[in-house]
């Protein structure tokens, strides 16, 4: 089973990349044509959605997003929770300038307008100020402040100087939470740590039964300017916390349905 299970979704996602690429050329060759540039992110919405059903993503979705720009954070723990989150709502995500480079992927990143980030030399002040100047434009913007992704097993600490964009912009903060569980349990093939390589990691990831994806949208809270970011950092932090703990504890699980059956019912059986 595993094997038809791989070559089926494998197909599936190749000809979605190959569908996206001519996709994104298209309306890039449109905004050469026209000299107007398209807005991306609701093209890349639907492309994360189908790229979610091409990698067999089962998303649970527990609030919601933000219907207003927001600087929205969340916990990381592998590749596919940009698939999983740019399905939810118009994003824009920041990424490590190592995903810039992935063949096909990587460019694709870049036409729907990924933020790339390069570490030391003062870059992230000026990523801090890009990120409020597409805030202060109307477009939500996700950063992952663990700066690494983890096994999901815990929220690392999250770093605040981002976050100090939604201040400067004058718009709130929502944070999100992120889980994957297999049986119950957290996922343990889900993670995209370490040196693992890309073409392997997704090659296990299409072989295996789905995994269910818990996403907890906190609500939106406005910026306080007597906060600062350290300490904010560390509230967001202990919130996403808060909700993967409820999340791996089941709380937010749908009861099964009951079905009540009375004697009223033609066919139904008697009450015991």
């Amino acid at each position: 089973m595993a094997p038809l299970r791989l070559s089926l979704r494998l197909t599936a996602f190749t000809l979605f990349l190959g569908a996206t690429a001519v996709l994104a050329a298209t309306l890039l060759a449109t905004d050469t044509l026209t000299r107007h540039s398209i807005d991306r992110t609701p093209w890349a919405r639907r492309c994360f959605r189908w790229a979610c059903r091409c990698l067999g993503l089962h998303i649970q979705v527990h609030g919601t997003p933000s219907p207003d720009p927001v600087l929205f954070v969340s916990n990381h723990i592998s590749w596919t929770d940009i698939p999983v989150l740019g399905s939810q709502a118009p994003i824009l995500f920041l990424s490590k300038a190592e995903v810039g480079n992935w063949p096909l992927i990587g460019w694709l990143a870049q036409q729907a307008g990924t933020l790339f980030i390069k570490r030391g030399g003062g870059r992230a002040r000026r990523v801090r100020q890009t990120i409020a100047e597409r805030l202060a434009d109307d477009e939500s913007v996700l950063v992952f402040p663990e700066g690494t992704t983890s096994q999901g097993l815990q929220v690392l600490p999250f770093h605040g100087l981002l976050l100090a964009a939604a201040e400067q912009s004058g718009r709130p903060v929502q944070a999100i939470t992120i889980s994957y569980r297999r049986d119950g349990r957290p996922d343990p093939i889900a993670p995209f740590v370490g040196d693992d390589a890309f073409h392997r990691h997704l090659f296990t990831l299409l072989r295996q039964p789905r995994a269910r994806i818990d996403v907890l949208f906190h609500p939106p809270e406005p910026g306080d300017p007597a906060l600062g970011t350290g300490e904010l950092a560390a509230r967001l932090q202990a919130r996403v916390q808060a909700g993967l703990t409820r999340i791996q504890a089941g709380e937010l699980d749908a009861p099964p349905a009951e079905t009540i059956r009375t004697v009223a019912g033609p066919g139904l059986s008697r009450p015991r």
